[in-house]
């Protein structure tokens, strides 16, 4: 399953930027655009695991914990 964000692209100073409207704390950055989209997606990927990993620490015992698919 593909996720799929928007993402801005403009230049810097000294490269170009990259930001995501969904996932506001994720950036990236490159010489290119294709760098600058792979710096953001690991971005937008960490973020996501991180928001993942403070949600589940924060679960009351014995809740279920599924996967659900959005297509």
């Amino acid at each position: 399953m593909k996720n799929l964000f928007t993402a801005f692209i403009g230049k810097g100073e000294a490269f170009l930027v990259a930001a995501c409207p969904e996932v506001t704390e994720a950036a990236g950055q490159g010489i290119t655009r294709e760098d600058a989209l792979r710096d953001l997606a690991g971005s937008i990927q960490s973020v996501l695991e991180y928001r993942c990993q403070e949600a589940l620490s924060r679960l009351a015992a014995g809740v279920e914990q599924t996967v659900v698919e959005v297509p």
